[in-house]
């Protein structure tokens, strides 16, 4: 499926659906589709499941690891069970009051979404009630997060059964208090440090676990890993984004950049990625 980096399939809360004939149409003759889709039905294994119907190689995690990865509390549990340690968090469904045992400030955020929508940073409890209000407007579950002083770190992934990690890099906001999407999207708001000012065990060990966490949700192609180093040293898995940005500021290509591998390498790698498994998974039977 064609697409610009960016692009969106939900447009003003609405769901813009192609006709089965335009979907084939549309990848007849495609070679690898590149998904840079953010949100859901996108990054949710909604159009991975559509293209692995359609028959066509595509870059980035499949059904499973993306649906898996876009649901911050399954992924969390998931974690976990690996033994990977995670940002503590309690998990609210629909009906539930808003809780905290954390203490303040929190962050508290819809399970299922991305670049920071519907995020609130609470530090008392009318701040907590609103946050668990907003971020109930876009999901059914909403987490609440202990917040992780520390630094903040990502690591992209790269790779399918035998995954690389890149040089760590360091999260610094310019302006905002936290890296909300502003600071995700808008130029100057964010300054990313490559490799991240820690010692040579904390880099090693923030690569280790991005690594793990690639591998036991099931990904392949690529991810971005966020992770937090606390001041004690530790380094807990936050998130891991299945189709990190490709804009000018993202983080994804400016880390391998730094690590060795440009953009058009990084490109061409993924597209032979996606061939690689799709090849791959052929020789499976059903």
């Amino acid at each position: 499926m064609p697409c610009e980096p960016g692009s969106e399939l939900v447009r003003s809360g609405e769901l813009e659906r192609l006709p089965g004939k335009d979907v084939a149409s549309a990848l007849t003759g495609v070679d690898v589709v590149f998904p840079v889709l953010h949100g859901p039905f996108g990054e949710d294994g909604t159009v991975q499941g559509l293209l692995e119907l359609a028959n066509v190689p595509y870059v980035g995690a499949g059904v499973l690891g993306s649906a898996l990865c876009m649901d911050k509390d399954i992924f969390k549990a998931v974690l976990r069970d690996h033994g990977v340690p995670v940002t503590p968090n309690i998990t609210l469904r629909l009906g539930d009051e808003a809780r905290n045992p954390f203490g303040y400030p929190v962050f508290v955020k819809p399970a299922r979404l991305g670049s920071s929508v519907g995020i609130t940073k609470a530090h008392d409890e009318d701040e907590l009630r609103q946050g668990v209000s907003l971020a109930f407007e876009h999901d059914e579950k909403v987490l609440v997060e202990q917040f992780v002083p520390g630094i903040e770190v990502e690591v992209g992934v790269l790779g399918n059964l035998q995954p690389i990690a890149s040089l760590p890099g360091e999260i610094v906001v310019t302006h905002n208090e936290w890296y909300d999407y502003e600071a995700k999207y808008d130029q100057g708001e964010m300054d990313l440090v490559v490799p991240a000012r820690l010692s040579e065990a904390q880099l090693e060990r923030a690569q280790e676990l991005a690594v793990r966490a690639f591998v036991a949700t099931d990904c392949e192609g690529m991810a971005r890993a966020d992770l937090f180093v606390r001041a004690d040293g530790e380094v807990l898995v936050n998130e891991l984004n299945t189709i990190p940005g490709f804009t000018s500021t993202s983080v994804y290509a400016r880390l391998f950049e730094a690590s060795g591998i440009g953009y058009a390498e990084l490109l061409q790698r993924l597209a032979d990625l996606a061939v690689e498994r799709f090849e791959r998974r052929r020789q499976l039977r059903f």
